[in-house]
């Protein structure tokens, strides 16, 4: 098990280093004058000037990566071009709230996806089934952005029930959470019909039922066991999603989170916080696979052996060779 944590962590630097030279390289070739945006239109050429020279925007592409991932690599993720605060500081700081929105979601949409399908699963043709996929069909095409905004016309609106913006109680949490996870829930509802449709017609299931065990018995214990593994992909993949939707929807709503503060770094030209940004998401990405194929191992004792097994196979090749060097 170690062997393969190792190994998928070594796979995921490569994974790092090429998300960061491409947002590196998408951000230095866009539009725009930081340095300009900074000191504003009113600014003498010659203070722009001394400005991007301080700022290290003068030097090549080369020079300005290279810059940029070793002090990565040392952990310094730059300084924010418009505040002076290190963008570690700054991401830091607004990286609780995006998670835990991201959480809050996720769990959300496995409350209401996992019984939603293994009801369409167990029901399946009936009038219940056929309203739940059709919710899903609009749940999966619906923007979550502009789920935001039709919440927030109703329900703050309208009706006046709910805050509009901001994030200062869990009343606030309500829309936010419903818009995000919207995608969620038809995905992972659709994912758990699907996945017990197919392991409640087994042989397995059929004998279960054959020996009188409750039906309660049989799809929690028996069926929603074995078709975890396909549910636990898709929720690790909607997590992820989440944390996406976390970053629209944080300007929908006004929270200041790593979502605002991402785009608030677009618009101001901030190179820095933008490339920051990117990188701990994808590492919450990396980190975030890496459970889930973990977790897999303990859902499934089949897959917990394949990792024993390999684990087995690397310690006794070593040992063999020993042994035929020996014999020879």
């Amino acid at each position: 098990m170690l062997q393969f944590v190792l190994k998928r962590i070594v796979v995921t630097i490569p994974v790092l280093l090429g998300v960061t030279f491409i947002i590196f390289t998408m951000m230095f070739f866009t539009d725009g004058d930081p340095a300009r945006l900074i000191l504003g239109d009113d600014a003498l050429p010659e203070e722009v000037e001394l400005l991007r020279e301080e700022m290290g925007l003068n030097d090549s592409f080369l020079e300005q990566f290279l810059r940029y991932l070793t002090g990565t690599l040392q952990g310094d993720l730059g300084i924010s071009y418009t505040t002076k605060v290190p963008v570690t500081t700054e991401i830091m700081a607004r990286l609780p709230v995006t998670f835990k929105l991201a959480v809050f979601s996720t769990l959300f949409a496995i409350c209401v996806g996992i019984p939603a399908g293994i009801i369409s699963a167990v029901r399946q043709y009936s009038v219940l089934d056929n309203v739940t996929m059709v919710l899903a069909l609009i749940g999966i095409t619906m923007p979550n952005f502009w789920l935001a905004l039709l919440l927030t016309l109703f329900f703050s609106v309208y009706l006046g029930w709910l805050p509009a913006s901001g994030l200062y109680g869990p009343l606030y949490y309500i829309m936010p959470v419903i818009s995000i996870s919207a995608l969620s829930v038809a995905t992972i509802t659709r994912m758990t019909r699907s996945s017990m449709l197919e392991v409640i017609r087994q042989d397995y299931i059929r004998t279960a039922r054959a020996k009188g065990q409750s039906e309660g018995k049989i799809i929690f214990r028996h069926a929603l066991k074995n078709a975890l593994i396909p549910i636990i992909t898709v929720i690790g993949i909607q997590f992820a999603i989440a944390l996406g939707g976390a970053v629209v929807n944080e300007q929908v709503f006004a929270i200041p989170g790593l979502g605002k503060l991402m785009v608030d770094g677009i618009k101001a030209r901030n190179y820095p916080i933008v490339q920051g940004g990117v990188l701990v998401i994808a590492i919450m990405f990396s980190i975030l696979n890496l459970l889930i194929d973990l977790l897999y191992a303990f859902v499934d004792p089949r897959i917990k052996t394949q990792y024993q097994r390999s684990s087995a196979k690397v310690k006794s090749a070593p040992v063999a060779a020993a042994g035929k060097g020996v014999s020879q």
